[in-house]
């Protein structure tokens, strides 16, 4: 038996896949309407694949609780999968992974051998310098309970695929009998199960994201410069970097190619908080902070390519909301940095389309003043020049509309 803390795109997708491995799991998170929504076997965001298995395996395997000493009691492994946002600093703010800790502790009231396996995104040393003193401080003498931390590498929009048919299981563990049951857990799997150590766990991690954030970084830097010195086919240059042999065929080309900047929640998050956490320690990273100083640059220069100079009163049209196609995420996107800046710059006539994120980004959005479109070519009635900041598909017919000036900010025309 789970036990899951957290129901977002990690904690959602964890719990459904040992689920569909014929585990029992209850799903605990603080979110009402969330909660009333996966009881009804709707998905509470948008994730190809995944609200088929709800629907298969809600109130069968998979449980939605208020019951948490109950769950608790009968779980083997409890996966926190909790947000750990960054603050103004960068760091990792832990408060809701301590908080499900707590009520964990709360909840353990016999001595079985349980597991608590952290599987949101925590700075490297967190486990060891952290979670471990602290579950110790707090622990009664009865309780028996092993600590690790199970990082996870899921695209969003690709979450269920990505769990079930994972390159990789690490496992960032330091004492055998916890290894045991996780090993146990994920074997059935048939996937690599790589056990290192727990800041190791952590590293690996930050490792990935930092390196997808670089990337980004690096493809809109040599873009900027492409414009500088004119007379570059940029998103041509960038299609026959992609066909070095080197590459070897794989989807990191789509990091290693221009655009609106990274956005979302992972790498935003991530690059931010291995900044602060090597600042704490006492070292900088002057690759990766100039890495979040590009994609912090990148919306102003997004929106000055868009308006070249036109007057303020420009109706302009933003093709894409969500950080980027097949999602309905809308946090940190680069959408919503480049209309702030669009509206810092003094242009208050703007209207939007996504085919999925609308709704969305309204709710997280709303000193954004803008006129949400039914569809793309009602942005084009109401637009004098539009700009694609999203490469939804079905954008790249826009210019079929007629001859009003489009801004390709994903360089997909």
């Amino acid at each position: 038996m789970v036990t899951v803390f957290g129901l977002g795109f990690v904690g959602l997708t964890t719990a459904l896949g040992f689920a569909h491995l014929g585990y029992g799991v209850y799903g605990v998170d603080v979110d009402e309407e969330r909660k009333e929504k996966l009881r009804k076997g709707e998905l509470p965001f948008l994730e190809p694949g995944m609200e088929e298995a709800l629907q298969k395996h809600l109130d069968q395997n998979f449980h939605v609780t208020e019951d948490i000493p109950s769950a608790i009691a009968k779980s083997d492994c409890i996966f926190y999968c909790v947000g750990t946002p960054y603050g103004k600093d960068g760091s990792a703010d832990l408060s809701y992974l301590f908080s499900a800790i707590d009520t964990t502790l709360e909840a353990i009231r016999d001595g079985k051998f349980r597991v608590m396996v952290t599987k949101s995104t925590i700075p490297p040393s967190t486990t060891a310098e952290k979670i471990l003193p602290y579950v110790e401080r707090r622990k009664k003498p009865f309780q028996q309970v092993g600590i690790a931390n199970n990082p996870e590498f899921l695209r969003e929009g690709h979450c269920w695929e990505d769990f079930l048919g994972a390159d990789r299981i690490v496992l960032g563990v330091s004492e055998e009998r916890s290894r045991k049951v996780l090993t146990d857990l994920y074997r059935p799997m048939g996937i690599p199960i790589k056990c290192v150590t727990p800041t190791t766990g952590e590293f690996i991690k930050y490792l990935s994201n930092t390196l997808l954030a670089t990337m980004v970084s690096y493809s809109n830097e040599m873009a900027q410069l492409a414009d500088t010195i004119g007379d570059i086919q940029t998103a041509e240059a960038f299609r026959i970097l992609h066909m070095d042999k080197r590459w070897g065929g794989c989807t990191m080309t789509s990091y290693v190619y221009p655009g609106c900047g990274y956005g979302g929640y992972c790498l935003p998050k991530d690059t931010n908080a291995l900044l602060a956490q090597a600042r704490a320690k006492g070292s900088e990273l002057p690759i990766l902070r100039e890495v979040i100083a590009t994609n912090d640059r990148r919306a102003e220069t997004v929106a000055k390519n868009i308006v070249k100079g036109r007057p303020q009163d420009t109706a302009i049209g933003i093709l894409g909301l969500s950080f980027k196609p097949g999602s309905d995420d809308v946090r940190d996107t680069p959408a919503a940095r480049i209309l702030h800046a669009l509206q810092d710059m003094g242009y208050k006539n703007l209207c939007a389309y996504d085919p999925e994120a609308m709704e969305e980004f309204a709710w997280h959005y709303p000193d954004l003043r803008l006129r949400f479109m039914g569809s793309a070519e009602e942005v084009y009635q109401a637009a004098d020049v539009l700009a694609i900041v999203t490469a939804w598909e079905e954008f790249r017919s826009v210019k079929d509309l007629g001859s009003k000036p489009v801004a390709d900010c994903r360089y997909m025309l």
